[in-house]
C-alpha cells in the first residue's frame, strides 16, 4: 500500500518519497514541490518574499535533495493538500537551524542537550492549504515526520518554528521544546522565530500514540518521486461527459420547498459526490422518479461560514471572504463541491460541505470548551445508549456536542402517545421503534456518523454483539432503561470489559458514575445491591421489579413526589412519573461526564445531584 490513512476521522492519505538529485523526474518534482511550499507560505500576501516578480512563487532550498518529502491529500490521487520535510544528519551543513543559529552555536545547542550532529534530524516547512486548516491535517503529517525520524534512528530532532499563528505551541504538544535564547525577527517570515528540538527517547507529547503508530506504518507509505504524483488532479465537468444532474430541475424543487415525511422505514441517508457519474445518476433518477420532495441548497453561505470560522478576521472584508472562498472551492463548480445528503423518509435532498469542514463549521461555537484537537478526539469514540426515552436527551444531545462519531442504540420500545410528554417527536412518529427515531434525529445534525441500531433491545443473546461485535467495540455506556435483569446485566458486561457507565434516573437531577475503566473491580451499581447478579433478576414480578429498582436508585434520596408516586404505580398512575424537563437535564448531566471521560478529564465514580429544587431556593439566590 502506497498511501495510508487513519480511522475515519483522519480521513488523510499521506505518501512519502525522498530525493537523491539526480534523475530528471526529481526536478521536476522539487519544482513542484517549491511552488507548492511558497503559495502556502506566502499565503495571500503576508509573505511576500515567497512571491517572485512575475507573479510566480518560489522557494528554492539545496536542502530538497537528500530529503525526506511528505504529501498529505484528501484522497489517493487528490490534490496536494499539506506538506512536511524531513531532513537526515548527511545534509546537516544545509539544515535551517545551523543557516539560523551559526554554525558553532548550533552544534553548542546539540553539546548542551547531550546530542551530536550525527543523530539530530530536521524537520522544516510543515504548509497546510487553507482549505484543509483545522482538520487535524497539520497534526497528521506533523506526527508522520517524527515517527519517520525515529523510524530512522532519530536521537533528537531539531527545527525552526514560527510564533505568530501559535506554531511554537502546536510543536510543544508533540513533545518539542523551545531552545531558550534563539527566539528573533526573521523579515523573510513576517514574524518571531525561535527553535524547537524534540528528543526521540521520550513519548511524543499528547501524540504519543498517534505517533508509535505511525512509526510503524512509515515504510509502507514510502514511493518514488514519479508515483508521488504532485500535479494538481483537476476534474473538467466539460470534459468528463455522463448525465447532468440540472440546475434548473434543483432550483425548482428548491422554491418549493415542499415538506413531507414519506414514512420510510429507513433510518441511514444516503450520501452522494456529483463528481462521481455513478451519483450523478443515482440523484436524476431520484429527481426523475418524484422522490425528492425538497431540495435545501445552502452551499455558498456554508462556505462563508467555513472560511470565517477558519480564519475571524476575515468578517469585516467581505471582499477577503469572496477570494477565500474562491480559493476553497479551487475551480470546482459550487454545485459539485461537497456533499448531496439524501433522506429517503422525509424526501429531502440536502447540500452539505464536505465532512470534515462541515464538522469544523458544525462545532465551531465548541471551541473555547473544547479545542479543535479534543474534538477530533471525541469523534474518534463509539458510544452505546441502552433506552431511548430518557436516553434520546443523551443521544441528541452527545450528536449535537460532538461527544461521539459512532453509536450503538438498543431498545425495543416504540413510540407511544404518552412518550410526547418527553421525547423530541411528532405525532407522525407514532408506532415508530425509538432507536429508528433517535437515529434519523442525529443523523439529521450529522449525516457522517456511523449509527448502529438494535431494535429488539438489549438481551442476554444480544449484549455481547452490542459492546464488542458490529463495526467496533464501545468505549463508553449510557444506560437509560427500565429493566433491572438488562440494568445489571449491561454493568458485569462493561465491569468484564472496562467500559465506564454514566447514568441519569431522572429524579432531582441524579447522574450515576462508574468508571470500570479505571476501576475494574468496583462493585456494580456502587454495591447497593450486594452480591446479586444478573441471573436472579430473570422473571421478576412486578412488584420485585419495583423493589429492585428501588434499591438501585436508593429510596431515601427520591424526591418527594416520586416517593408519594410509588404507591400509586398501578392504581392511579400507569408507570413512573417523568418530565421534558428532567429528561433534558440528564441529557445534559450525562453528556457533560461522557465528555470528560473520552477527553481523559477529571471525572470520578459517584452519585452526584443537580437538584433544581435546592440549587434554585431562595436563600441561594447570588444577588439580593
Amino acid at each position: 500500500m502506497n498511501d495510508f490513512s487513519a480511522a475515519d476521522s483522519v480521513p488523510w492519505h499521506v505518501s512519502a518519497f525522498r530525493l537523491e538529485g539526480g534523475a530528471s523526474d526529481d526536478v521536476e518534482v522539487v519544482r513542484q514541490l517549491r511552488e507548492l511550499r511558497a503559495r502556502i507560505l506566502f499565503d495571500r500576501g503576508r509573505r511576500p518574499d515567497f512571491r517572485r516578480a512575475d507573479g510566480g512563487y518560489h522557494d528554492d532550498q539545496d536542502l530538497d535533495f537528500g530529503a525526506w518529502h511528505f504529501i498529505g491529500r484528501r484522497e489517493a490521487g487528490g490534490p496536494p493538500l499539506g506538506y512536511v520535510r524531513l531532513s537526515t544528519p548527511e545534509k546537516g551543513a544545509l539544515f535551517q537551524t545551523r543557516a539560523y543559529l551559526g554554525a558553532e552555536r548550533y552544534e553548542e545547542v546539540l553539546r548542551e542537550c547531550g546530542f551530536g550532529t550525527a543523530e539530530t534530524f530536521e524537520h522544516s516547512r510543515l504548509v497546510v492549504e487553507h482549505q484543509a486548516r483545522k482538520l487535524g491535517l497539520g497534526v497528521y503529517l506533523n506526527a508522520f515526520a517524527v515517527a519517520a525520524a525515529r523510524h530512522l534512528g532519530a536521537k533528537a530532532m531539531i527545527g525552526t518554528s514560527g510564533t505568530a499563528d501559535g506554531q511554537d505551541r502546536f510543536h510543544e504538544r508533540f513533545g518539542f521544546r523551545a531552545v531558550p535564547g534563539t527566539r528573533r525577527y526573521v523579515d523573510q517570515y513576517t514574524e518571531d522565530v525561535l527553535i524547537m528540538l524534540y528528543r526521540s527517547a521520550f513519548p511524543a507529547g499528547e501524540y504519543a500514540e498517534l505517533v508509535e503508530r505511525l512509526e510503524d506504518v512509515f515504510p509502507a507509505v514510502t514511493v518514488s518521486a514519479r508515483q508521488a504524483g504532485l500535479g494538481r488532479a483537476e476534474r473538467a465537468v466539460a470534459e468528463r461527459g455522463g448525465p447532468t444532474v440540472t440546475r434548473s430541475r434543483m432550483s425548482a424543487l428548491a422554491a418549493r420547498g415542499v415538506r413531507q415525511d414519506g414514512g420510510h422505514p429507513c433510518w441511514q441517508p444516503e450520501l452522494f459526490d456529483l463528481g462521481r457519474e455513478q451519483d450523478r445518476v443515482r440523484v436524476q433518477d431520484l429527481l426523475d422518479a418524484g422522490e425528492v420532495r425538497e431540495v435545501l441548497d445552502t452551499i455558498e453561505d456554508q462556505l462563508v461560514e467555513l472560511v470565517t470560522s477558519r480564519e475571524p478576521r476575515l468578517r469585516s472584508s467581505p471582499r477577503e471572504v469572496e477570494r477565500a472562498v474562491a480559493d476553497q472551492l479551487g475551480g470546482t463548480d459550487p454545485q459539485e463541491y461537497g456533499t448531496w445528503v439524501w433522506y429517503p423518509w422525509s424526501g429531502r435532498l440536502v447540500h452539505l460541505l464536505p465532512r470534515e469542514e462541515f464538522r469544523l463549521v458544525r462545532t465551531d461555537r465548541n471551541r473555547g470548551r473544547i479545542d479543535r484537537a479534543q474534538q477530533r478526539r471525541l469523534l474518534g469514540r463509539r458510544v452505546g445508549i441502552v433506552g431511548l426515552s430518557v436516553g434520546s436527551s443523551a443521544a441528541l444531545t452527545f450528536a449535537m456536542e460532538g461527544i461521539g462519531g459512532a453509536f450503538k442504540l438498543a431498545d425495543f420500545d416504540c413510540l407511544s402517545v404518552s412518550n410526547l410528554n418527553r421525547l423530541r417527536a411528532g405525532v407522525h412518529h407514532l408506532s415508530l421503534n425509538k432507536c429508528v427515531l433517535a437515529a434519523r434525529q442525529m443523523l439529521k445534525i450529522d449525516p457522517w456518523l456511523d449509527i448502529e441500531i438494535h431494535p429488539g433491545g438489549l438481551t442476554g443473546d444480544t449484549m455481547e454483539e452490542f459492546f464488542t461485535g458490529g463495526r467496533g467495540a464501545i468505549d463508553l455506556l449510557v444506560e437509560e432503561c427500565d429493566t433491572p435483569y438488562v440494568k445489571l446485566a449491561a454493568r458485569e458486561h462493561a465491569r468484564a470489559l472496562r467500559v465506564p457507565v454514566v447514568m441519569d434516573a431522572n429524579d432531582r437531577g441524579l447522574l450515576d458514575v462508574e468508571r470500570f475503566d479505571l476501576e475494574p473491580d468496583r462493585p456494580l451499581l456502587h454495591g447497593l445491591l450486594g452480591d446479586t447478579t444478573s441471573a436472579d433478576l430473570v422473571d421478576l414480578t412486578p412488584a420485585q421489579m419495583t423493589e429492585v429498582i428501588l434499591t438501585m436508585v436508593d429510596r431515601e434520596r427520591l424526591s418527594p413526589e416520586l416517593t408519594a408516586s410509588i404507591a400509586e404505580i398501578g392504581r392511579t398512575l400507569s408507570s413512573w412519573p417523568q418530565l421534558a424537563s428532567g429528561v433534558a437535564l440528564g441529557g445534559a448531566l450525562t453528556a457533560d461526564a461522557a465528555r470528560r471521560i473520552l477527553l481523559n478529564l477529571p471525572r470520578p465514580s459517584g452519585r452526584f445531584y443537580t437538584d433544581l429544587e435546592l440549587l434554585t431556593a431562595g436563600d441561594r439566590s447570588t444577588v439580593a
